[in-house]
């Protein structure tokens, strides 16, 4: 009964995280702002964190059924 909330949580997270970090790289490698107004070294590490967060998250979730 309580694994489909982690399970859906879990792919939540993983999923967000994933997309986070692509779209992340995919800034910093064709040289593009990752947040408008912010160092770009600052918001490329800020982002890359949160979605290595997220990321992780899913990654706990979805092992703790």
């Amino acid at each position: 009964m309580e694994s489909g909330p982690a399970i859906f949580a879990g792919v939540v997270f993983a999923l967000f995280g994933a997309a986070l970090l692509v779209w992340t790289g995919t800034r910093v490698h064709r040289r593009l702002p990752v947040a408008q107004d912010v160092s770009r070294v600052a918001s490329a590490t800020l982002a890359g964190g949160a979605g290595t967060l997220a990321l992780g998250l899913g990654v706990y979730c979805l092992t703790r059924l």
